[in-house]
């Protein structure tokens, strides 16, 4: 399983989001959307829009699940692999 988090420097829930997959020892790959315009551009086109945090969770069989904000329950449901 892969997971990018694509996030801004201030967004509070970035925060709270990256602290819960810390604290359960989730790896992920961070993209600061503020800080680097190819990330902004690459999280627009797969979102459709320019909210944050956006995450792409890439599942063992390929599948790719995009969560918009700190979706507590839609995330333990992806990561539980349901």
């Amino acid at each position: 399983m892969k997971i990018t988090v694509y996030s801004t420097k201030t967004c509070g829930y970035c925060h709270m989001l990256k602290d819960w997959l810390d604290k359960k020892d989730v790896e992920y790959t961070e993209y600061k959307v503020d800080e680097n315009p190819y990330a902004a551009q690459m999280m627009v086109s797969k979102s459709g829009q320019m909210g944050v945090p956006f995450s792409v969770i890439e599942t063992d069989d390929g599948k790719e699940v995009g969560i918009l904000g700190f979706d507590r329950p839609r995330f333990e449901q992806v990561l539980a692999g349901k």
